[in-house]
């Protein structure tokens, strides 16, 4: 990683005068304004402290967030559009009422809009209406999940989307979604600079599956894993409550098993994990169906935790299908093991019962928790801080406990996976007790 690569875009000087107040008392300053040359570590370690001291580098950073002394939009001449896109996600309605009580009563930005249905609603064939976002509006919708904005997957016509900001005379756009989204927002700003246009767009960072690269920590992310685990506590009753017992379930993680992770480290009655990251064999004496009998034999009941993305090279010969973001879609591991499960014992005639659990869209659909809801408001309030200053092109991030911006770029270069080889995963073999490998 080269430093460079972290410099966030700005569209020009500020000297719009923040209405933000200074606040001083005898011992200090209680409160100050971040500058540009504020910056958080990426790598904090005495190590890579020493090795620039001897080499003379600067050390790779983040632009730390926060609220800038001098703006670059007027906040009563401003416009701002917020759009929702991807997948639902606890949180996407406390980070769209967070954005327009910030606004509206910290900046006096009074003109605040929301495009309906992602990136489609800026496209004139779907006749989407816009809506008109108020603090009365929005003051009761972090109550509730998914996002009053509605959603969308799919790639739309960069051009027709800037005709439209252009035509509505947005100043700001706030584009809340996962790696999707964020490559989107890139490609708008894009086009806005080809067109000389002073559009800032800013990225607000919504996976659930928290595989954003450089950024510690996505919203929704810590409600999720706890709902697993109130899942997985009635699961393993299930499984204790048979002889032989097998409840099989799944949680969410295309490429990363994050949730299926930090979910069996919470609650710590779970056998197996099995993640994207690691592949593992389902036949043979290492295989993970020889693995799951002698946990049976031993104990007579097994938890199992499935992240959606796991064992995807047991489906290599299959075609393959593309959903509407142009990602592969993952075939279904949990019901294929759910299958293969049946079929072995069966055929070797051991006894077992076996239930299988899916609650994604029960958890995609759920409210915030309140640590969530808490952070959805400070990752609000840090977009609008950057945007209001100018910057542009960069998703609000989070590392070593505070807010950046980072370039959008440099977040959607790939995805944040499980270290096999970390510290997180290595704690989870711990508390399963399953094979290092399960692997022939």
């Amino acid at each position: 990683m080269k430093h460079e690569d972290f410099e966030v875009k700005v569209l020009g000087k500020g000297t719009v005068k923040s209405p933000f107040k200074q606040s001083f008392r005898d011992n200090g300053l209680v409160y100050e304004f971040v500058k540009d040359t504020d910056r958080i570590l990426y790598d904090t370690s005495l190590e890579n402290f020493l090795c620039c001291q001897k080499s003379g580098d600067k050390p790779v950073s983040f632009e730390k967030a926060g609220p800038r002394e001098f703006l670059f939009f007027e906040p009563a001449k401003t416009k701002v559009a917020i759009v929702t896109c991807g997948g639902l996600c606890p949180g996407l309605n406390n980070v769209i009422r967070s954005i327009v009580n910030h606004l509206y009563y910290r900046y006096s930005v009074n003109r605040i809009i929301g495009i309906q249905y992602g990136y489609e609603g800026f496209i004139p064939k779907y006749n989407h209406p816009v809506i008109d976002l108020t603090p009365e509006m929005v003051d009761a919708i972090h109550l509730t999940g998914g996002t009053i904005l509605g959603s969308s997957r799919g790639n739309q016509d960069i051009g027709q989307i800037v005709d439209t900001l252009e035509i509505l005379n947005v100043n700001i756009l706030f584009c809340i979604g996962g790696d999707g989204t964020l490559r989107g927002a890139n490609a708008i700003h894009e086009e806005i600079t080809r067109r000389n246009l002073k559009i800032s767009i800013a990225g607000i960072p919504k996976t659930i599956d928290n595989d954003i690269n450089l950024i510690e920590k996505s919203f929704g992310f810590e409600t999720a894993f706890s709902i697993a685990n109130d899942i997985i506590r009635s699961a393993h009753n299930e499984a204790i409550g048979a002889y032989n017992g097998i409840s099989l379930l799944k949680l969410m993680g295309r490429e990363s098993g994050f949730i299926a992770a930090h979910a069996a480290l919470s609650i710590q009655e779970v056998n197996f994990v099995l993640i994207p990251e690691m592949s593992f064999d389902l036949y043979g004496s290492q295989g993970f169906l020889k693995v799951l009998r002698k946990r049976l034999e031993a104990r007579h009941h097994a938890l199992v935790v499935v992240a959606e993305g796991a064992g995807q090279d047991f489906f290599e010969n299959e075609a393959k299908e593309i959903d509407a973001s142009g990602n592969v879609k993952n075939k279904d591991i949990g019901l294929y093991l759910k299958e293969k499960i049946s079929e072995e014992f069966k055929s070797k005639a051991f006894p077992f019962s076996l239930r299988y659990i899916d609650p994604s869209y029960i958890i995609r659909s759920a409210p915030a928790n309140a640590n969530d809801s808490k952070f959805c408001s400070l990752l609000a309030q840090n977009a609008v801080h950057a945007a209001m200053a100018g910057k542009t092109d960069f998703v609000i991030g989070n590392w070593n406990n505070q807010f950046t911006l980072l370039p959008i770029p440099v977040a959607v270069t790939k995805r944040k996976k499980i270290d096999v080889e970390g510290e997180l995963w290595w704690n989870v073999l711990e508390a399963t007790g399953q094979p290092i490998v399960m692997k022939n």
